[in-house]
């Protein structure tokens, strides 16, 4: 079951970061040496060239997240948030330590399947099929992700190029269609910070009845109020490193009185 009697989380692990490292490399060139022959040549010798700078994003974070939660992450710009999830979702490899998923986690969006010169339309039908769903699925849900997106409010957008929406639109469709799916564990990059207030509070009430259908939901926000109203339980990142893991409200004032945010 996804939740006690109580309303607390169960004791199922879905997401169990052990010690997990993520080392960026970036290949600077230098004379030549960064041409596709010289890469080549590296990947064939297994080497670096002394060129290659290592950038260190997560250092041994470990954290177990459990079914039903609803966890968030905050922490400065280039603190390593967006770098673990993307290591959780298994979309960057881990230098050392490892991650254990129960199910299939989901990072949203589904960039990668919209695409600009289609109509949204077409990209609900390409983003629902993309994340799992059949065709019988995505045609019995397609209204209610136009509806919840509210990309038809001011005229029929939905008929529309992707190419002739907003950042914002584009930005509340990519959630809609996300958030349509049932998830083992959903990941959430800074979505709530799209859209006026009124498609914040649709997001957030579907953050809830996601974590109530059994998943487990992580947040990466700078809007420590979309965290407190949404996550019962909070990572602090700075540097790479873990500096807290407990209680919304206990981690936000400590973060807080650190930073004066």
């Amino acid at each position: 079951m996804a939740e006690q009697n109580n309303g607390t989380p169960s004791h199922i692990p879905t997401v169990i970061a052990d010690e997990l490292h993520v080392v960026y490399r970036v290949n600077g060139g230098k004379g030549g040496k960064g041409s596709a022959t010289a890469a080549l040549s590296r990947i064939l010798r297994r080497g670096e060239s002394p060129g290659v700078r290592k950038v260190h994003a997560v250092k041994g974070v470990s954290f177990t997240a459990y079914r039903g939660e609803s966890i968030g992450l905050i922490g400065s710009n280039g603190s390593g948030k967006s770098t673990l999830l993307k290591a959780v979702a298994g979309l960057l490899p881990a230098e050392r330590g490892t991650v254990y998923t129960h199910g299939q986690p989901s990072l949203l969006g589904v960039n990668a399947a919209l695409m600009n010169d289609l109509t949204g339309e077409k990209n609900v039908i390409l983003g629902g099929l993309a994340m799992g769903m059949s065709r019988e699925q995505v045609r019995e849900r397609y209204d209610g992700i136009v509806d919840f997106s509210g990309i038809n409010e001011k005229g029929d957008f939905i008929s529309l190029p992707m190419r002739t929406y907003s950042s914002g639109m584009a930005a509340r469709l990519r959630f809609s269609i996300a958030a349509a799916k049932d998830h083992d564990v959903l990941m959430i990059d800074e979505a709530l910070a799209t859209g006026d207030r009124k498609f914040q509070k649709r997001s957030e009430e579907r953050i809830r009845e996601l974590r109530k259908e059994a998943g487990t939901v992580f947040l990466v926000s700078h809007n420590n109020k979309s965290i407190r109203d949404t996550c019962d339980r909070v990572l602090w990142l700075e540097r790479g490193e873990l500096l807290m893991d407990g209680p919304t409200d206990e981690v936000i004032k400590a973060y807080e009185k650190e930073t004066g945010k």
